[in-house]
């Protein structure tokens, strides 16, 4: 899968030391909900582990996100919780602090909403996000991606209990923007 400016392909035992560095980042895990912390060596492994097992159970996708290079890591994409009787999905992104402000996450994510009403033929995609993150929100908005609640006191991060927004993207609403 891929953007006109990033690579989007499998996540490998290869990506580990770039996990532990840019997703063991405290900026990155301190307003995502699905990033372990701390991330170790030992960790990643088991996170690259139970994200493969998803996948072989078709219920994820997950992608690491490349500049179009091949460079190394600069992020992840999922679709995750693929519910085939429903058609819909969850979609997470986070993009590693040395490569913020150049609209990777809103390309990769992109090229997974793409996906999703496209390969997977899905009808709805939801997203979360952590209030205090409005920046992953201005993505989802770049993306069509509209607000439908606030779900308070959602997720317990690092002890504090946080409200999360959630927002969702329904394919006829992308084929009409």
């Amino acid at each position: 899968m891929n953007s006109a400016r990033l690579l989007l392909d499998s996540l490998s035992e290869a990506d580990v030391a770039s996990l532990v560095e840019l997703a063991g980042d405290p900026a990155i895990a301190d307003t995502t909900i699905s990033v372990p912390h701390p991330l170790d060596e030992r960790v990643a492994h088991e996170w690259l582990a139970g994200l493969a097992q998803t996948m072989a159970l078709g219920s994820a996708e997950h992608f690491a996100i490349r500049e179009a290079s091949g460079a190394p890591l600069v992020g992840m994409v999922s679709l995750r919780g693929i519910d085939r009787e429903h058609e819909e999905v969850e979609l997470s992104f986070w993009v590693g602090r040395p490569f913020w402000g150049r609209g990777y996450a809103t390309a990769a994510a992109g090229a997974a909403v793409d996906r999703a009403f496209g390969v997977l033929g899905l009808n709805r995609i939801v997203a979360h996000h952590m209030v205090r993150n409005p920046a992953s929100g201005r993505v989802l908005a770049r993306l069509g991606f509209r607000q439908e609640g606030l779900l308070r006191e959602r997720v317990k991060k690092w002890g504090v209990y946080e409200d999360v927004v959630l927002m969702a993207l329904l394919r006829r609403d992308r084929v009409a923007d």
